[in-house]
């Protein structure tokens, strides 16, 4: 298999956006079962060797602790609890609305009660439609969702490598439902002062100093998967500093810059995986020296003790 397989965004947007909103529905109520962290660190799905997992949540209200799985082997929704007891159902054939009732049902099931406190899509296009009421969006191209498995999995690894160079505060590598990207985020610990008319998520994800780094597979603004950087809140000249390779590219985003390489760009390179870590290099070093970021936070190859790294006496 290749490093980075293909995955047009035109090849499979029908099966992506009701994905999207399955990965919602189950997000909400990860956020309904964990205890809050900081800046949602609790949220995120995380990779599996199936799949993604919300990881262990509840107990709630008295019932069991329980996990719920994304198995995208087996094409399958798994509810699994602390005593052993599991409910399962197919991902395809299922409109939004056929999945938001049979997980509900799988919950009621095992005697779990949790629920998403409001049932609907989050900043996205039927925002204001519940999700028992999608029956639109019902696509399930098995192929597909195991391609976006499979490039989710590599990515995931390659962000480990790169979050290893770095010994400060750092977020794990997790896969946000919300906007449907794998990222990791580097903090410097300096506090920012969000805007007063920033929303509470806004506000809690970026109350500190930040350059994240991730991946996306293509929406209407970036029509096309890609890796990307930015630093958070953005220091003046951000967008004058160099990236490599030369095909990256500094974008404007919502009156801030943003750092890409797009995903077939990589592709196209004769080492996919070390022409990506040195983008999200790139970018990091262009945000961390405008910022004077302390440079001992970072760890070539994750270590931290100078005589293991051989630093000169």
């Amino acid at each position: 298999m290749d490093v980075f397989p293909p995955l047009p965004l035109e090849s499979w947007r029908d099966t992506k956006e009701t994905l999207h909103r399955f990965l919602q529905i189950v997000g909400k109520i990860r956020l309904e079962g964990s205890p809050r962290r900081n800046h949602w660190w609790n949220v995120p799905f995380h990779l599996t060797g199936r799949g993604i997992t919300t990881r262990p949540m509840g107990p709630i209200h008295g019932g069991d602790a329980f996990c719920i799985d994304f198995d995208f082997v087996a094409h399958r929704l798994v509810v699994r609890t602390l005593s052993g007891r599991e409910a399962s159902f197919p991902l395809a054939e299922r409109s939004v609305a056929d999945f938001y009732r049979d997980t509900l049902t799988a919950l009621v099931a095992l005697d779990i009660d949790a629920a998403p406190q409001h049932p609907y899509p989050y900043d996205l296009p039927d925002a204001r439609r519940a999700f028992a009421e999608d029956r639109e969006h019902r696509s399930y191209d098995q192929a597909a969702v195991s391609r976006y498995w499979q490039i989710l999995s590599q990515v995931n690894l390659l962000l480990e490598q790169y979050a290893a160079g770095f010994s400060g505060k750092t977020s794990p590598v997790h896969h946000f439902w919300h906007t449907f990207d794998i990222a990791v985020t580097r903090f410097s610990e300096r506090e920012i002062t969000p805007p007063a008319e920033a929303d509470p998520v806004t506000r809690e994800a970026y109350s500190r100093e930040v350059i994240s780094a991730g991946f996306w597979f293509g929406d209407d603004t970036v029509p096309a998967p890609a890796f990307y950087s930015y630093t958070a809140p953005e220091p003046p000249g951000l967008p004058d500093r160099p990236l490599h390779p030369e095909a990256a590219r500094w974008s404007e985003a919502r009156g801030s810059h943003i750092a890409l390489l797009m995903y077939d760009d990589a592709r196209a390179a004769t080492d996919p995986w070390s022409t990506t870590l040195r983008f999200l290099d790139s970018a990091y070093r262009a945000g961390s020296e405008l910022t004077h970021w302390d440079r001992r936070r970072e760890c070539p190859g994750g270590i931290t003790d100078p005589q293991l790294r051989g630093d000169p006496a």
